[in-house]
């Protein structure tokens, strides 16, 4: 498949080849009519009449974190008197559109609207079957992906309309602070002026929060029954709200996809960061005041490109806004009530640039598993790849590295959360396996990271580039989008349409697979967790 080319979104959108290269054409997407006025505590606003539901977007949070509010948390939005029209969305929070534009498959990059970058970004999105407060529906609050470097709360996947119209849920998606702007540490280096300037990118989700809580009943929505869901990046920061004091009472339960925070950055190893991010700019640490001087363009013009950023950024245990590990050594307390529904997909590293995608012999499969797992020997390799391939007969060379290599990453801190919420003993916890692979680029790209967000969204006819257009994709998608809005509903996502699901413990270890035919298996592939494990922790 050729870059930025993907099957069409049907009405959606459409692809077309403008000098070369392809571009993203969206005509005739849904715009509506004008629909509903809902008071919020900022002022009144007007949403757009979709079909079956009202959608709200671009609605701001809090303020501008331009100018004297840069490296700053959060403030209160200003308001305003006339009745303000949301929609269209709003800014994205700056970023290099090199860390993920040719970095990821073109079928994903595809969802991207690349809707404008601004430092007035602190907005959010709201789908809700009706408005008023006579039926309070169950909040869902979707923390977007890209780690703590891009991304938005704007791609099309992430779009609510149909999760809140076929589950009657009130879905948002939102918007907050990422790179420098977001998770520049200068508390340390800073002085006194930047004493508070630490994870302002996370209390940007805790004021998104505080909105919800104080406006979401005239949304039609349950300020007392909210989720918190993301993935990759957003299970990250939902892994790191569940030990962040100032969220705690504004979420009730909690869903990680392909992501985790088991660890958060020590405080020295941030502070060090922003000095070496400080030095690329010719300023001093001293000099942390100039930043407020230079613009979104000098603050990113010395991140490196590619996924990440080439800087370390994300959650510092500064301990304040963050007092401790979020999972690390045990599940945060402060979060001990909240449910947790956890998991990843089968082959999550077909996602990222540069992966085995076509066939190796057995020397090249133990030479690449050698070389990921650093300080392993011959023997442990060989033994690992054997016990791979017991349990998954059928799988190839490739199909093995691939999910060693995935297993290895993002599996293994999920699987770290999941063991250690379970043993707390104070909530229920629910594990999922996503191995449904999709049909694109010849089945090459198998279970990539992010493939499950469609079937969640109940948006696989938004994503064909994703998932590609056959009908074995809608049941697969009822289960799934079920499957989380009744977890959403009531902490269990049992539901009629889906086979038992029991909770995770540390001793039966049930999962749910999630394939054409999903089932609930006890400790699936244990051996392979057992021996991977011992690998990595030096057993």
């Amino acid at each position: 498949m050729d870059r930025r080319s993907f099957i069409g979104f049907g009405t959606l959108a459409a692809s077309a080849l403008i000098g070369g290269k392809w571009t993203r054409a969206f005509a005739d997407e849904a715009k509506g009519a004008p629909g509903a006025v809902v008071s919020t505590t900022e002022g009144k606003i007007r949403g757009l009449q979709l079909t079956g539901v009202q959608a709200f977007k671009g609605v701001p949070y809090a303020d501008t974190t331009a100018g004297a509010n840069r490296f700053m948390p959060p403030a209160k939005c200003k308001g305003w008197t006339k009745v303000r029209d949301c929609f269209e969305l709003g800014h994205r929070s700056p970023q290099l559109l090199a860390s993920f534009h040719g970095q990821v498959p073109p079928e994903v990059e595809a969802m991207d609207r690349d809707e404008p970058m601004g430092e007035d970004c602190l907005v959010l999105n709201v789908w809700t079957p009706s408005v008023g407060t006579t039926h309070k529906r169950p909040v869902m609050v979707w923390l977007h992906g890209g780690g703590y470097t891009s991304g938005s709360g704007g791609f099309i996947m992430y779009d609510g309309a149909n999760l809140a119209r076929k589950h009657d849920l009130v879905v948002i998606t939102l918007n907050h602070r990422l790179t420098v702007f977001g998770y520049l540490y200068l508390a340390q280096i800073g002085g006194g002026r930047y004493a508070n300037s630490s994870n302002v990118g996370n209390l940007d989700i805790v004021a998104a929060l505080e909105w919800v809580h104080e406006n979401i009943l005239a949304f039609g929505g349950d300020p007392a029954n909210v989720t918190i869901f993301g993935q990759s990046g957003g299970g990250g920061k939902v892994s790191s709200l569940m030990a962040m004091p100032a969220a705690k009472g504004l979420f009730h339960r909690a869903i990680v996809e392909s992501g985790a925070e088991v660890k958060a950055i020590p405080a020295e190893t941030a502070s060090k960061t922003a000095e070496e991010y400080l030095s690329k700019l010719n300023l001093k640490p001293t000099q942390a005041d100039q930043l407020e001087k230079l613009s979104t363009e000098q603050l990113l013009s010395v991140m490196p490109a590619g996924l990440g950023g080439g800087l370390n950024m994300g959650p510092v245990m500064d301990g304040k806004t963050l007092p401790r590990d979020p999972f690390d050594p045990t599940a945060p307390e402060i979060s001990a009530e909240v449910p947790l529904l956890i998991g990843t997909v089968e082959t999550e590293v077909t996602f990222f640039p540069h992966q085995i995608l076509d066939p190796i012999d057995d020397a090249s499969l133990h030479e690449h598993v050698k070389q990921m797992l650093r300080g392993a020997s011959d023997a442990k390799v060989d033994e690992l790849i054997s016990v791979y391939r017991k349990g998954r007969p059928k799988a190839s060379n490739t199909d093995l590295y691939l999910i060693i290599a995935s297993d290895a990453t993002f599996r293994r801190g999920v699987l770290i959360e999941a063991d250690r919420k379970a043993d707390q003993g104070k909530a229920a916890v629910y594990q999922y396996y996503f191995t449904w692979r999709s049909p694109v680029r010849g089945g090459k790209l198998r279970t990539f990271h992010t493939l499950e967000i469609p079937f969640v969204f109940d948006n696989v006819d938004l994503a064909k580039s994703m998932t590609g257009d056959g009908a074995d994709r809608y049941p697969l998608e009822a289960k799934m989008s079920g499957a989380w809005a009744a977890f959403a509903r009531s902490g269990n996502p049992n539901h009629s349409g889906l086979a038992n699901w029991p909770t995770f413990n540390t001793s039966q270890r049930a999962v749910m697979i999630f394939n054409d035919e999903c089932k609930a298996v006890d400790d699936p592939y244990g051996a392979e967790r057992r021996m991977l494990a011992e690998i990595q922790t030096g057993g």
